[in-house]
């Protein structure tokens, strides 16, 4: 079995506490990884380079370890939905889901650079809004204030009440971890999950 650290290289507290979920003992360090768009750069592709460039930053500093990088791109017709950052931003972004259907593109990457393991994943969820008023939008925000999800809800909250249907493998991989993918990674890497 794998005796060695596991790291989370991710600030997200949805990352952690789902990675809790699994029972096993971890730490958690900030990557600081450049985030920046690659023009032309297809979603799925961006959330995978970034998956893996956090696995790696982590894994430079702690070889030993095993280290766990995500990231996720949300995308509505092409476009890129980042983290809103406040209520107007947010708003803006809920009124072009309204009635729309958006993808949510969720890397992971497992890496153990001394053991020699280098495992990679893509979860796509397609996410179906149904037609929200402008007073909805409103009292959504106000309860949830959702500034730091991509999209601008917490489908393990009160947002799962903006969608018709979630077509996902993983339910997680929408909170931002895709936890089936990666509990049979770490098996893999020889670690006890369960």
């Amino acid at each position: 079995m794998f005796h060695r650290p596991l790291i989370l290289a991710s600030t997200s507290p949805y990352r952690r506490e789902l990675l809790a979920r699994l029972g096993l003992s971890f730490t958690v360090e900030s990557p600081g990884v450049d985030e920046a768009v690659i023009p032309g750069e297809a979603p799925a592709a961006r959330a995978a380079r970034l998956a893996m460039d956090k696995a790696r930053a982590i894994a430079k500093r702690h070889r030993d370890a095993l280290v766990i990088g995500s990231d996720q791109v949300a995308e509505l017709d092409g476009a890129i939905l980042d983290k809103p950052g406040n209520a107007e931003r947010c708003r803006v972004q809920l009124a072009a889901l309204a009635g729309h259907t958006a993808m949510f593109h969720t890397g992971c990457a497992v890496l153990g650079p001394e053991a020699g393991i280098e495992l990679a994943h893509t979860d796509t969820t397609r996410v179906i809004a149904r037609p929200l008023t402008a007073a909805e939008i409103d009292r959504y925000i106000e309860r949830e204030r959702p500034f730091d999800c991509a999209g601008g809800f917490k489908v393990e909250a009160l947002g799962i009440t903006l969608f018709t249907r979630i077509e996902s493998q993983d339910p997680t991989a929408l909170i931002g971890l895709p936890l089936i993918w990666l509990a049979s990674a770490l098996r893999r890497a020889g670690l006890a999950a369960p």
